[in-house]
């Protein structure tokens, strides 16, 4: 049966109106005013927004750090973004064995993933080694519809210069797109063991142990080497600071091209003052830290700008006893926060408060994130042909709390933080997943997306 959504006020990147959305076969077939409805399934959307589906591009579902290993697998986690109105992820995977291919994990992933989903999915390859055979298996994954890659400028598995600049020669030939945890690892390790030393181990001391200078540093330097490589599709991951930022707005000026940048929910709305509890502070323990209220300010101002292109949530959750680990010491403790079911309704709420339009969030929510990783317009957009992928959004006052998310998480770092836009109804490929917080897909609706390489956006 064919579906038609009435009278709801339709957003995209380019306006909005109140119209009507004819769905079939998983498609949008029609958008217009007054569509037939005969012989239609009906959704009444009148006062309600309308959106595309929401696409968050970085996640890390069931990431197996070693001693610790993320809580939501790719059931849970896709649920509670399914209750959150994101209808696609694209998860940032972990390493695997010293030495293994690059397909190696993507190949564990698939295992992960396949038959537990209920939202749409691709993945992240990621490096840990360079070499001609990860090169040339690069290629491979790109044909097959991998068409990113992750590299880390921190951490056991990060890359020195000499191959991030390797890795990025080789996307600028493939059209792939390099996203990168930028912060420089060397200048933090002697700020860890610096305050360490001095027996200085709360929580704060994990934000004062990374200051905005190490990803300034890191992003200022992944850019010059992009130069030398010929300026492939460098997108920063996480960009947190103020520094960061002007960092990346610098270099687009000069005309450095294919520069990305994303922020996340948390970098919006908390800070580091968070850390100044001994014990709740373990809560917000993820890398980049939390940061100072100017950096928040010049986020939403980037936001506003189009200096900032994506909106994602690094969602990496773990139970609050293991987080409590770090309570002798904050470098115990394992980095990472839930955050998936969060970002469309805080980011919503609180950018329209700050009078930013509605379409610009949009484009940072589910546009420009489809469009850069090789998803649009099948995703991130309401128009015809692209799938079926809708939002309904009712102005209404919800507070968050734990007993109102659908993580396995124990937390929401947003415990008590009031949204004034809510997620009412969540559509994927014409299917109605979540309906007035009422959940009623099934385990494993989710199907793995094959993406483009991309020409210069």
């Amino acid at each position: 049966m064919k579906t038609v959504i009435k009278n709801g006020t339709i957003i995209n990147t380019e306006g909005s109106f109140i119209g009507d959305i004819l769905i079939e076969d998983g498609k949008i077939e029609s958008i217009g005013i007054n569509i037939d409805i005969d012989n239609c399934s009906v959704i009444d959307a009148k006062n309600k927004l309308v959106l595309p589906g929401g696409i968050d591009v970085h996640t890390h579902m069931d990431l197996d750090l070693g001693k610790y290993r993320a809580i939501d697998d790719f059931y849970t986690g896709t649920v509670a973004a399914a209750f959150g109105g994101t209808t696609t992820i694209v998860d940032h995977i972990a390493f695997g064995p010293e030495g293994c291919s690059l397909n190696y994990m993507i190949d564990k992933y698939y295992e992960l993933a396949e038959g537990k989903a209920v939202i749409d999915y691709s993945f992240h390859g990621v490096f840990q080694h360079v070499n001609e055979e990860v090169l040339k298996e690069m290629e491979k994954l790109v044909e097959e519809g991998i068409s990113s890659f992750k590299i880390y400028m921190t951490y056991d598995n990060r890359l020195n210069d000499e191959d991030i600049l390797k890795i990025l020669i080789k996307a600028k030939e493939l059209g792939a797109v390099i996203a990168v945890h930028a912060e420089n690892h060397g200048a933090i390790q002697h700020l860890r063991e610096y305050y360490g030393s001095l027996g200085k181990s709360k929580p704060i001391y994990h934000a004062l142990s990374r200051p905005d200078s190490t990803e300034a540093e890191a992003i200022n330097r992944m850019i010059y080497l992009s130069e030398i490589a010929g300026c492939p599709h460098l997108y920063f991951v996480h960009v947190s600071t103020k520094k960061g930022l002007d960092e990346i707005i610098s270099a687009r000026r000069r005309g450095v091209k294919n520069i990305y940048c994303e922020t996340c929910t948390q970098y919006l709305t908390l800070t580091e003052e968070r850390y100044e509890d001994d014990v709740d502070g373990l809560k917000y323990i993820m890398a980049p830290p939390l940061r100072k209220q100017e950096d928040i300010e010049a986020l939403w101002e980037g936001i506003k700008s189009s200096q900032v292109d994506v909106i994602a949530t690094d969602h990496c959750p773990f139970f609050l006893e293991e987080k409590m680990d770090g309570k002798s010491d904050f470098r115990t403790a394992p980095g990472g926060a839930p955050g998936v079911e969060e970002r469309v309704e805080i980011v919503l709420s609180e950018g329209l408060k700050r009078g930013i339009s509605i379409r610009t969030l949009v484009d940072k929510l589910m546009t420009r994130s489809a469009q850069i990783y090789g998803l649009y317009p099948r995703k991130g957009a309401v128009q015809v042909d692209s799938d079926a992928d809708i939002i309904i959004i009712a102005k209404k006052d919800k507070i968050i709390t734990i007993e109102n998310r659908h993580s396995s998480a124990d937390y929401t770092p947003y415990e008590g933080f009031k949204v004034d836009y809510v997620v009412e109804k969540v559509i994927q490929r014409g299917k109605v997943l979540v309906d007035n917080n009422k959940f009623i897909a099934n385990k494993g609706d989710g199907m793995f997306l094959k993406r483009s390489n991309l020409c210069d956006l």
